[in-house]
Formats: structure tokens, sequence, C-alpha cells
């Protein structure tokens, strides 16, 4: 991970927070069970939340109850409950399940269920059934801890291979503070805001407008950068709850401390959002692509995710390819307006760095040195467009054999 002047990478994940505790376990939804499905993060005291949610038109159940409940008590929430394995969209009863959970993790928790942040990930259309649920609210909510991060982060893997945990230590105003967020998602995932379940928890003390600007700018240059398939999954959900425990001055968007929190989660949600990548379904290879020389931010962003996304250069890095003629194809159909004339490429590694195109045009390197850059796990795509000085960065990975097989069994 990338090391940043004033903030210390700091175990715990979402317990990293002080005031913050978690809890995980196999409820049944999952017949594996080894593998968690069900968990629960819960402040000491109220806490102020912000999210944003998947753009798909089709939206999980959980999505439109967590609106409901976060416009009901004006951005205050006390408990996030989530479940693997079902997704609990395009159901009839959806809402009404949805509603269930927030109500069975209220009563044993003694909150009100308007407080309560419900997710789901898992199958699409198949009714989740509640009983499971219910049957072990009980040990779910007695069991949380101050150190429950991690039964937490693994009980929303699905096709996951690894948890996917970051927390950050930083001051503000002489107070120290943390921040900390977990992650799932390794399929499913394309660009702007449909990519994962993501819950991210601090102790800093903000005010709603604060969290809010924060975790919606951030998103749009972390997880909005982000793809593994193309496809907008249904439930995706990233949401903040700060809960001031740390007993800083309160921070506002026009304050100087602003800059800080933001930055610190910026640190959490990129560090996040490489796991994701790196652990798309069957993947083998991170690749990044760095987009410098912008004439703006969006043309930015634009460039470096249809570059991302091209299926054909995603098959090239799993093969080792240097085929550079496909990042310039996908540069060249990005919807936005620069001179492809001034446009250079280069394709780096751990090994090294080749120069693959100058002015729009190829130039010669050598395959057998391109080979061996491209033999690493993380690959870099650099791409300057010498049209101005913006820039940005998008992440995705290889597209792979394994992946065809993952998906063409999902439900079984």
């Amino acid at each position: 991970m990338k090391n940043y002047d004033g903030y210390k990478y700091i175990q715990g994940g979402v317990c990293a927070a002080k005031g913050f505790r978690a809890n995980g376990l196999n409820c049944g939804l999952n017949a594996n069970k080894d593998k968690n499905d069900l968990c629960v993060i819960v402040s000491d005291v109220p806490a102020s939340a912000a999210a944003v949610y998947t753009t798909n038109k089709v939206k999980g159940a959980p999505i439109t109850v967590t609106k409901k409940h976060l416009e009901k008590t004006g951005g205050i929430c006390r408990a996030v409950i989530a479940n693997s394995k079902n997704a609990n969209t395009c159901n009839a009863d959806g809402e009404e399940k949805a509603e269930m959970m927030c109500s069975l993790a209220a009563s044993k928790l003694g909150i009100s269920a308007d407080e309560v942040i419900v997710a789901s990930t898992g199958v699409i259309g198949q009714i989740l059934p509640i009983e499971p649920i219910k049957a072990h609210i009980k040990p779910l909510c007695e069991g949380l801890s101050y150190d429950g991060n991690l039964k937490a982060a693994t009980a929303i893997m699905t096709t996951d291979t690894v948890k996917k945990e970051v927390a950050v230590e930083f001051e503000l105003g002489g107070k120290v503070c943390r921040l900390g967020g977990m992650a799932k998602g390794s399929g499913m995932i394309h660009p702007n805001m449909a990519t994962t379940l993501n819950f991210i928890t601090t102790d800093a003390r903000l005010d709603a407008k604060a969290t809010q600007t924060a975790l919606s700018e951030i998103t749009k240059i972390t997880y909005n950068c982000l793809s593994v398939d193309g496809d907008t999954s249904t439930n995706d959900m990233v949401c903040v709850l700060a809960n001031g425990m740390a007993e800083n001055a309160e921070v506002t968007v026009d304050s100087e401390d602003y800059g800080v929190f933001r930055q610190a989660l910026f640190i959490v949600m990129s560090e996040l959002t490489k796991m994701l990548a790196a652990d798309g379904e069957g993947a083998t290879k991170l690749i990044e692509c760095n987009c410098k020389g912008s004439p703006d931010l969006d043309t930015a962003i634009i460039v470096a995710k249809s570059v991302i996304r091209s299926p054909l250069l995603k098959c090239a890095i799993f093969g080792e390819d240097a085929n550079w003629g496909r990042i310039l194809c996908a540069v060249g159909y990005a919807e936005a307006d620069f001179d492809i004339m001034k446009v250079d490429v280069d394709i780096a590694s751990a090994k090294g760095v080749i120069a693959v195109c100058r002015n729009g045009a190829g130039v010669p390197f050598s395959e057998e040195e391109a080979k061996t850059v491209l033999g690493e796990k993380e690959i870099f795509i650099n791409i300057n467009l010498n049209q101005g000085e913006s820039s940005a960065a998008a992440w995705g990975c290889d597209l792979t054999y394994d992946y065809v097989k993952i998906n063409g069994d999902y439900r079984s």
C-alpha cells in the first residue's frame, strides 16, 4: 500500500475507529457452514451517515429501505446489517424482508429500526428466507465485539477469494482520529457507482454535508473508476458512518480539516478499490491505467476508464501480449475531446517500463522485454495526452478462462 505523510495504516477495518463493534456468522444462507453469511456493525452512539448507491434502474430492496431510513432519520444511523448469498432483488416481498432484517437487529440492539442500514449481496431473483436470519439474530448481536471486523468482512464475501479491509489513523485539530472500511466485490463490477458493498466507519466528528460531499467526491475518483467485467450490479452501496467519538472540532466543508479528512477517506477507498480490482473473478493481474496531461479531470477519468474496460486489452494482459494497439483503440473511442496525435503510451511493471507509442504512433520496442514486464502481477498502463495538467487513474484486471467458469455456474 502507498504511504502518505501524516497517515498511518492500522489494523481493525470497520472496528478501527473508536466506538464501533462488529460480528459475523453463518446463519444458513450459505450451505457451507465454514463461511459467514450475515453480519452487523454497530456504533456505540448515533452516527452521521452518508451513502451512494448503484446507478442500475433495477435496485435491490435493501437500497430502497436504506434510502428511506436515512431520509427519515435525517442521516442518523446506529447499525448496519448485511447478508451474502442472496441479493433480495426483484422479489415481490423484498422490501418487507429488508425491513424485517432491520427490525430484527433493532430489537436486539435496543434502537429504532429506522436507525439501521440494510444491505444484501448474492443471487438476484431468489426469495430471501428470513427464518435463518431470525434464528441467528440473537447470537449475532450478542457476539458483537470491538475486534469483530474480520468476522463481518468475511460475511459479505461472495465469489471474493480474500477479505478486503483497510484502516488509517490521522489527526484533526490535534485529536487522533481513525477511519476504516471493508468491501466485497469480485464480479459484476462496472464504473459509475455499481461496484461493491462497502462500509466505512470513522470516529471523526463531521457535519452531514461534509460527510456526503467527501464521499461523493472520492467515489468519483475511486470506485467509479473500477471495472472488472462491464456489468452494473443492482445492490451496490458505499456508506460512511461518523460517530464523533474522537471529540475533534466538527469538520465542515469550509473548515481547514476537511481536506485532511477527505484525504483519509481517499486513502481507504482507493486501497479498497485496488483490492477489488485485483480480486476480480478469475483474475491473475491487477491493471492500473494512469492518464495524465489531460485538459481536465473528467477527460482523464473518461480515457482511463475506457482503457480499463476494454475486453480485448484485458485478454492481452492475461496473455502477456504487448498489443498496444488495443490501448490506443480504447483511448480513441473514449467519449472526450482531445488530439489523438499527441498521445504517448507506456506499459510498465516492477520489471521496467516499455515505451510503445509516441505522438499517436508506434515506436520500436523489444517483445522479449515487454513479455518480462507483463509477467508481473501488477501492470501499469501510463498514458500522456500532452494536452493539459489534469490526471486520473482507473483500475481493473485481466480477463481469464476462469471468469467464464465462475459465471457459468454461479447459482450452484
